[in-house]
């Protein structure tokens, strides 16, 4: 075996994720998740944050400048003669997605993706230890090969073997499940009230939700409602774009609306996951909006635990993720957990995507209360 030595080429000094680009290339993701997508809005904060704490001073000759140049060569941003402004491109919008779904990840324990395993025996890819006798429309591909050769030995002689159908032996195989989930956020004005961004872990969880069925479980469907004063459906691409409005919290239509799309599905299993501060404020009646924002109505709390009872009756589970600790908040979920017999989580806003994926591979299994 020969060595040959070169002339050392500083481009390999740095890991290409230690780039400046990268370095970069990650706080503006950050930024963009927090800015509903706007790249100028992005770019003007990551300008201020180099200025007051020279992140872009370790780096040899480059810049923020630099950067944005990079950017658009890269095809993350371009500009939209349109709106008359730089927009993110698809690239990006994945990217960001994918970003969501590793930095949820890093916190969950391994296994669980690719399908939701239940406690069924059935068609699946982890092969059980034990073996059954062949049924027809079994899977030959799981034959137990010594079972069956054991089985044909008792009826055979050396001079003859008899393989008989009642001789084949096939391995069992754990049944794995598809799942329908219809995912609500709240985008009401609570969100970023009190202190607290709660609307951009929300965010977070839903790209890297979305990331996660499209790629891992491809029997999956996935459809997401944004709700305020009223619900509306949103694609996967809106994600990134989401900011919270000057809505009230208008949470009998969400389910209403989780609900109807759910009926359409031709799923065994159905479920709504829920991101939410936990306040009902409004409802739709008579055509008009009907808000209280002072405190838990009792009438639009009980439109609400109606629209939780006709999702029990149609087999749709409802989790409920809370983002504040409000007792009386508190209070309501509970109630809205018992009318569903669904479950809740009281999460902080740095656990919220950890518990709604934790939930989510295990197919559900697990009730916290």
């Amino acid at each position: 075996m020969h060595f040959r030595y070169l002339a050392w080429d500083d481009r390999f000094a740095n890991n290409q994720s230690d780039s400046p680009f990268d370095q970069l290339w990650n706080l503006f993701q950050e930024l963009l998740t927090i800015t509903g997508g706007d790249v100028s809005e992005a770019l003007n904060w990551l300008t201020e944050l180099d200025r007051d704490y020279d992140i872009t001073d370790e780096f040899d000759d480059y810049n923020v400048g630099d950067f944005i140049e990079e950017l658009a060569e890269r095809g993350y941003i371009e500009y939209d003669e349109e709106q008359n402004q730089i927009i993110i491109t698809k690239k990006t919008e994945r990217s960001i997605r994918q970003r969501a779904l590793r930095e949820i990840y890093r916190s969950l324990q391994k296994g669980g993706e690719g399908q939701h395993k239940t406690d069924f025996s059935g068609k699946g890819l982890e092969r059980k230890p034990e073996s059954r006798k062949w049924q027809y429309g079994d899977d030959i591909g799981q034959l137990d090969s010594t079972g069956t050769m054991m089985n044909m030995l008792k009826h055979s002689s050396l001079n003859q073997f008899d393989l008989r159908e009642d001789d084949l032996q096939v391995y069992d195989t754990d049944h794995y499940t598809s799942v329908a989930t219809v995912l609500l956020i709240d985008l009401s004005h609570s969100m970023v009230l009190y202190g607290e961004d709660r609307i951009t872990p929300a965010k977070k969880t839903a790209m890297a939700l979305s990331e996660l069925i499209m790629n891992n479980f491809s029997n999956d469907s996935l459809d997401i409602v944004a709700f305020g004063n009223e619900a509306w459906r949103i694609s996967v691409s809106d994600l990134p774009y989401l900011k919270v409005g000057p809505y009230h919290t208008n949470t009998q239509a969400a389910l209403q609306m989780g609900r109807h799309l759910l009926q359409r599905k031709k799923f065994k299993n159905k479920q709504i996951f829920m991101i939410t501060d936990g306040k009902p404020s409004c409802m739709i009646e008579n055509g008009q909006i009907y808000k209280n924002s002072f405190g838990l109505d009792r009438k639009i709390i009980n439109r609400v635990l109606d629209e939780a009872v006709k999702c029990r009756r149609n087999q749709i589970d409802i989790t409920t993720f809370m983002v504040a600790r409000d007792p009386y908040l508190q209070n309501f979920v509970e109630e809205l957990t018992e009318a569903n017999k669904g479950r809740a989580y009281y999460a902080s806003l740095d656990n919220l995507g950890e518990y709604i994926f934790a939930d989510y591979i295990r197919n559900r299994r697990k009730r916290v209360r």
